[in-house]
């Protein structure tokens, strides 16, 4: 019998339904009673709460699907940007205020907990975080489907900013633990390297691999909107066949004995690791195979189990590769269908080509990825026999078709020019119905650049598929002020259908609104001014314009044109403080590779002038500028909201899409950029009133390249770049090192390859006219509201419409 002294401790049971779950969860699942539980606690007791309905849902969809035979999208992707989930599921599924309400009753805030939810270290850039928009919109809009991965423990890295400098360390994310997954033993699959091709005595051929890892199953539920869907993303684990040599370690041998383990551990340990060494090349090709192996494996083996013939495999299934890094996917079902399921070699083809369809995202060289062909084949010898046998086929059509000799070497999988490589998006593209761009422009330029002469073969192959974001994660969730307005003023059918948002049209003229509007961007402005204040100690002025470039540093994306015209107007304040300049906040965000040495010195020049800028007097506060460390998915929905300018400013016909500039858009802000990848879309469907376009186009900037482009001639009339150039090149913002800045800015001397020579006067003068728009507000009202209301076209929901009905079939 309990004493009055037991009675005394015991908590008094919670009256609200939802929240007595709770704390049945935290007590059960966690081991923790209410008065001992710490945010950490609550969190998980949380998310393994709202589990249990999403796991309903779950099964019930996968039910519907096998009842009614669905065809299924297969989205394989290296990178899968997901970023928290419980946020995103809760709105999803329409219980956020539930959920609110009884974590309030136990007095614990769902905001605080939500914000102590790690980020999902599953990608680094634009390419994963499509791959989530697109697996959100495929549930959303009730489409069977799974995404394929790879699940990284430590991810690409955690960056930290010492000194100015990039440092890269462990993203440990999975370090307490993920109660979003779930394993599945049953789902393993054996992955070979290595060894040798064997013939049989049926004159079948036989791989016999030298070493084999087995890749597990790690199921994460992707929740649609109103929770009608729930899809399966399945990222792939790997162990070793023997985890423990035994023998080894009772010889002493402890190392040893694990090596095996250690080197099937290597594969999921990092996204993207360091290929500049023959090392990371193997570790780089080794992870992609292991990863297409794993869902090309699984693929079959559903489809064989629900309907028992392999040749129907294209009836029910769509394989989407998202860029290369799947590529090698081709090769993999030719063999299985080949060595195992006893296909001829041009049915195996039929099979293969009419299940994959390939998206592109870039035209640079250097990203269409392409492996020695040594190492290919030492790694992969049955699939090097199957590429070689595809090439025949390949070449043996277009020589038929009268392709001449260069047209053959550009069509080939296998590069002669130098080192023999495997070109692995020539695979894809062969081994695919269908090769998609995603905007306009890049799709065209894929026709004529990269992939001219496949598309002369091929003319019918190539389509458009502009990319799209979705709008509950990046509105409903990220800005929920600006969502709470809208529903105000339009109603709530939006939420449901985005296309709605032209409702605004008729309010972006109207004064009342127009406060209102503004009012919701200056409380995120506030939002982010504190937490950047909370971060690294900088204080903003909520009142300044903030112009925002976050994203992946690389050269192309052109950070160092935005930081030279940032020295370049430091400059001009000081020298005219008698000018009525606008009060500016430059915030710049996104991770070097670590081994991209010019990209890294960017981050140091903008840590640098941030140091420069920010601690003189002189300028009165007129300039501040931050680089934010770290930059992830939970960075971007603080950042993007209360962004009043968006810099999408890379060189054109470069940037394939970019989701970023869909993004801030659709938040309120205006658009500073080049006719680059979706920003032509982007100013088709706003109105060129309501964005600032400068600079050459793709075409100006192939013409330059041609005739010769010389990037000192631009220098020498330009005083304004002249100067800032010499600033950097000399010293001025690093003291410490002079000459630390001498390679990156003589490079713009000696060659200039990304223009920002070329464009600086113009893009100097785009930032002018933004300064001349932010000071009319009322202008400035109207041109981001219209921005709003007319992006709903960039809805993930239209581009997964699109591809179901054109390329996958499901539709």
């Amino acid at each position: 019998m309990a004493t009055s002294l037991d009675a005394s401790l015991t908590p008094a049971a919670p009256t609200n339904p939802l929240a007595a779950a709770i704390v049945a969860t935290l007590v059960q699942r966690i081991g923790k009673d209410e008065k001992a539980a710490r945010p950490h606690d609550w969190l998980a007791a949380t998310i393994l709460t709202v589990r249990n309905d999403i796991i309903q849902r779950w099964m019930e969809s996968t039910r519907d699907a096998h009842a009614k035979g669905a065809k299924r999208v297969y989205y394989l992707s290296l990178e899968f940007l997901i970023g928290r989930l419980l946020r995103d599921a809760l709105a999803n599924l329409g219980q956020t205020g539930e959920i609110a309400e009884a974590l309030k009753t136990l007095g614990v805030d769902l905001a605080e907990i939500e914000e102590i939810e790690p980020d999902a270290a599953l990608g680094n850039g634009g390419l994963g975080r499509l791959a989530a928009c697109f697996m959100e919109s495929l549930a959303s809009l009730d489409l069977p489907a799974y995404g394929y991965g790879i699940r990284y423990v430590n991810g690409m890295f955690r960056q930290r900013i010492d000194d100015g400098y990039q440092v890269e360390l462990p993203e440990n994310w999975l370090q307490h633990g993920n109660p979003w997954e779930f394993e599945r033993r049953e789902s393993a699959y054996f992955v070979g390297f290595g060894g040798e091709v064997v013939g049989t005595e049926t004159g079948h051929v036989h791989w016999k691999a030298g070493e084999a890892v087995e890749a597990i199953a790690v199921d994460t539920p992707m929740v649609g909107w109103r929770g009608k869907r729930v899809n399966t993303l399945r990222l792939w684990t790997a162990r070793a066949i023997d985890p423990l040599r035994l023998d080894r370690f009772n010889d002493g041998d402890f190392e040893g004995a694990l090596a095996g383990q250690l080197r099937a551990e290597t594969l999921t340990r990092v996204l993207y690791p360091n290929d500049s060494t023959a090392a990371g090349q193997e570790l780089r090709l080794r992870q992609e195979y292991f990863f297409s192996s794993a869902s090309i494996q699984d693929i079959v083996r559903r489809h064989v189990q629900y309907t028992g013939d392999i040749r129907l495999l294209p009836d029910k299934a769509a394989i989407q590769l998202n860029d290369t890094h799947p590529a090698v996917a081709v090769a993999e079902l030719m063999r299985l269908l080949i060595d195992f399921h006893d296909l001829g070699f041009d049915e195996a083809w039929d099979v293969t080509r009419r299940t994959f369809g390939y998206t592109n995202h870039t035209l640079l060289p250097e990203a269409l990825e392409s492996w020695p062909l040594p190492l290919f084949e030492r790694l992969l010898p049955r699939h090097m026999q199957l590429v070689y046998a595809i090439n025949a086929k390949l070449l043996r059509e277009a020589r038929s078709l009268g392709s001449d000799d260069n047209a053959i070497k550009a069509i080939s999988l296998i590069d002669e020019a130098g080192e023999r490589r495997v070109r692995m998006a020539n695979l894809a593209f062969a081994g695919s119905h269908s090769v998609n761009g995603v905007a306009a422009l890049h799709t065209d330029l894929m026709k004529q650049t990269v992939f001219a002469d496949l598309h002369r073969l091929y003319p019918d192959r190539i389509n458009n598929k502009t990319n799209g974001i979705t709008p509950r994660r990046w509105l409903f969730e990220a800005n929920p002020g600006l969502t709470g307005l809208i529903r105000d003023a339009i109603g709530p059918d939006f939420c449901n259908d985005v296309d709605r948002l032209s409702g605004l049209e008729t309010l972006a003229d109207d004064s009342a609104f127009q406060s209102k509007f503004q009012a919701v961007k200056r409380s995120n402005k506030v939002v982010l001014s504190q937490w950047l204040k909370a971060q690294m100690g900088l204080r903003i002025d909520p009142d300044a314009l903030f112009d925002v470039q976050i994203k992946r540093i690389h050269e192309y994306k052109r950070q160092l044109l935005n930081i030279i015209e940032t020295v370049a107007l430091y400059d001009q304040i000081r020298s005219h403080p008698e000018r009525d300049w606008t009060p500016r906040v430059k915030l710049f965000g996104g991770k070097a590779a670590s081994s991209y040495h010019n990209a890294k010195m960017i981050i140091k020049l903008a840590n640098d002038v941030a140091r420069r800028i920010n601690a003189d007097p002189a300028i009165g506060g007129l300039l501040k500028v931050a680089f934010v460390p770290n930059y992830n998915v939970s960075v971007a929905e603080k950042m993007i909201p209360a962004a009043d300018l968006s810099e999408q400013i890379s060189t054109a016909g470069m940037e394939a899409s970019g989701t970023g500039n869909m993004k801030f858009a659709l938040n309120g802000a205006l658009t500073i950029g080049t006719l680059d990848g979706a920003n032509v879309e982007i100013r088709d469907h706003v109105g060129a009133e309501n964005i600032v376009i400068f600079g050459l186009t793709a075409d100006q900037v192939a013409e330059k390249r041609a005739q010769g482009y010389n990037p000192r001639d631009y220098i020498e009339r330009s005083p304004e770049l002249g100067q800032a150039l010499s600033a950097i090149a000399s010293g001025v913002f690093s003291p410490d090192d002079p000459d630390r800045y001498k390679g990156l800015i003589g490079g713009l001397y000696d060659g200039d390859w990304f223009m920002l020579c070329a464009d600086f006067d113009a893009y100097a003068a785009a930032q002018r006219e933004v300064d001349r728009r932010w000071n009319d507000r009322k202008a400035w009202n109207q041109s981001t509201i219209r921005n709003v209301a007319r992006v709903g076209w960039f809805s993930s929901d239209r581009t997964i419409r699109e591809y179901a009905k054109d390329i996958w079939g499901v539709l």
